[in-house]
Formats: C-alpha cells, structure tokens, sequence
C-alpha cells in the first residue's frame, strides 16, 4: 500500500489481487501455518553461479519500472550496459497472494521457483523470511544500499539488519479528496464522520491498510495491539458501513471512482494520484498519520543468481539512478542523495512530498504489527465479513 503503482504499480497491484484477499485469506493463510513451511540456509542450499552466467530473472509488480524511450534509455538497460548482465524482467507479481501461489509448493520443496529476484510487500517479505525462503544477502556487495538506504527504512522489526529484503520503492496511505467536489478532508476520522460524505467515500480492501488507521482512531497502537482492540475496531468499522458512509471497498477502482465523480473522497495510495493529472484531485497525510510500506527486493532459495542480483541492487542505489525511477513513478524515494538529481529526468518532481516526504511526515508514519499465522487467518476473515456486508 507504508504508508503529494499510464496506471501505477501500486493502483494494478490492488486493482488485480488484494481485494480477492480478505476474500480468499483463510485457504491461503492455513496453506502456509504449517510447521513444515519453515526452511534453514543449511538445509536447502543454492549455487551460485553468476561468474559464469551473467543474467538474472527478475519478477515485479506491473508499471513499476522505467520504460525505455530510446536505445538505452531505460534504467535496466543501463544496468545492462555497466555491467553486461542481462536481465529477463516479468512484470507477473500481481500481487502478494496470488504471487505466493505461484512460488511456494517450489520454495516449501526447497527447489527452483525459476527466480532469481522478485519484490514483495512488507507483510509478505516478513513471512517468507520467517519460514526460511529466503537467501541471506552479501553486505560486501552492496557498499551503496549500506550507504544510501534512508535511515527511517534501516531496520524493520521482520528483518532488522536487512540481511534479506532490500526496498525497491516505498509509499504512504492516505487520503485522496476531490477539492472540486468537497471541502478539504483532513483526518481518517473525519472522512469516516462527516455527513456530506455519507455513501460518497471509498476504502481499501487491503487489511493492513484500513484497519491500521481503525486501530489510530480507536486510540490504539497499530505497532502493538490485541485480539480485543483489533476487535473494537472491526465493530467500529462495521457500524460506519452499516451507517451507509462507506461506497465500498475498492482496489485500483478508487481511481475510476475518484475520475467519475461517484466518490469525492477516498483512502488512496500516495504514487496514484500525480498520476491523475488533475490538481483538484489532492493527496493529504491525515492528521493521525500515514501508513508506511515498501516493496523489497528478495532472492529466494535456490536462486542461481545471486551475486548478479546484488549488483542490481547495488546499481539501483546509485543516487541518480534511483532519481530516474523515482521521477518515473512517484512513489516515495528509499535512497539519500536522489532528491540532488530528480530535476534532470522531471523538473516538476523537485521536491514533491510524495517523492521524499519531509521528516515531519515521515514522523507521523505508522505500520502494523507483524502478525502470526492464525492472527493473519483471523484477522483478514473478520475484515472480509465487514467488506461483504
């Protein structure tokens, strides 16, 4: 979603899965619960190869990377130009869940899942990583992510060294209100409140989203809460459906929504709305702050390639090369030093607060707690029972 993805990575990603979610979470959550899903780097191995085989297969969400505009134009072609290994980029990772499906009957078996890298959200780099399925990185190779990776992003409670997950983008969840149609909406809990807005507001179906922000309102800590206070919220959030004040949950839909006038204000993802191109669509960290996420490079067990994989990551914390992606797609910038080169690829992302948020926001940025499996099972079925009515 972590909390100013032509459409984004992030607005595909929710458009295509995570609303199928909530919907499909038991199944897919007790698939992977089991005891037998976890993994040791001693008990499933890899090779190495890449002295000799310069390539990597990559996978990522769609859009969210830099097309080329001309030979050797692009971000990836560069890389491929300063260190002649070639690349095979898909843009298959729909999103988490059906990503998850169709990797790990392979990385459970400990065998190929025919990946070299690919980009997971938070929630979901922080379970592969606790089953085991994940490689540990070489920090030697990567003098510019030591050095460059924006302190805020250094140590996530699911992998606080970062010896496994490098972010490749970050974003904020906030709010998104038409100011054509409405006056401005400043908190969470007014967008949820105000009678002009009755039946006029959209949320997201991602859990860990909305029910970050129903934990804040309810006064409670999204980082450090239990089954009881999640419990208040989802009633809270059942009430405000029941009073007709939600549209409905959406995925990428919002954006349509927000287009077409059905709805005048929304939960929204900070890299959608320049998209719009549209200033009366305005993007504003609420008043209880924003939800933090980004989306981390992983190299999954069995992996053939991970040296080649680390020079990809080292490359794309270059400051300059990360100001060419980050001006593609406008999502918040997790390396230092590209704020000084963002002008020469879009004189209008000079500081934009979508692209490097200023300390102040950063402050106020909020993120769930790391679930267990049966927490994650519950907690997405209640949620799924709220948004199905």
């Amino acid at each position: 979603m972590g909390q100013f993805d032509q459409p984004t990575r992030r607005s595909v990603l929710k458009g295509l899965g995570l609303g199928g979610l909530a919907v499909a979470s038991g199944g897919f959550l007790c698939s992977c619960g089991t005891k037998g899903a976890n993994k040791s780097a001693t008990g499933c191995t890899s090779i190495d190869k890449s002295r000799t085989e310069k390539k990597i297969v990559f996978s990522n969400w769609p859009e969210y990377i830099d097309p080329s505009k001309g030979k050797g134009t692009s971000t990836l072609e560069k890389f491929h130009q300063q260190t002649r290994i070639s690349v095979d980029y898909s843009q298959d990772v729909n999103d988490n869940a059906s990503f998850y499906a169709k990797v790990s009957d392979q990385l459970l078996s400990c065998k190929s899942c025919g990946r070299d890298v690919f980009v997971l959200t938070d929630w979901m780099a922080a379970k592969m990583i606790r089953f085991g399925w994940i490689q540990t990185l070489d920090k030697t190779k990567l003098p510019n992510v030591e050095a460059n990776l924006l302190d805020s992003l250094r140590s996530p409670g699911w992998d606080p060294k970062r010896d496994h997950a490098v972010p490749w983008q970050s974003g904020m969840t906030g709010i998104c209100y038409n100011a054509d149609l409405t006056k401005p909406v400043g908190s969470f809990s007014e967008l949820l409140t105000r009678p002009d807005l009755k039946g006029k507001v959209d949320l997201l179906s991602e859990m860990r989203d909305t029910m970050l922000f129903m934990l804040l309102i309810q006064g409670d800590d999204p980082a450090s809460f239990t089954d009881a206070q999640y419990g208040s919220a989802i009633d809270a959030l059942q009430k405000i459906v029941s009073d007709g004040q939600i549209r409905r949950f959406t995925g990428n839909d919002y954006l349509e929504d927000l287009k077409g006038g059905n709805v005048v204000a929304c939960e929204a993802w900070s890299g959608d709305i320049p998209q719009l191109g549209d200033p009366k669509f305005k993007w504003i960290a609420p008043e209880e702050g924003v939800s933090l996420w980004s989306d981390n490079m992983l190299v999954p067990n069995k992996a053939t390639h991970k040296s080649n994989v680390e020079e990809l990551m080292n490359f794309y914390y270059e400051p300059k090369v990360a100001a060419q992606l980050a001006a593609w797609n406008y999502y918040f910038c997790p390396v230092k030093g590209a704020e000084d080169y963002i002008g020469e690829f879009d004189k209008s992302a000079v500081g934009n607060p979508l692209i490097f948020p200023s300390e102040k926001i950063l402050s106020h940025g909020k993120a769930m707690m790391a679930l267990d499996d049966k927490q994650d099972q519950g907690y997405e079925r209640m949620f799924s029972q709220v948004m199905g009515g």
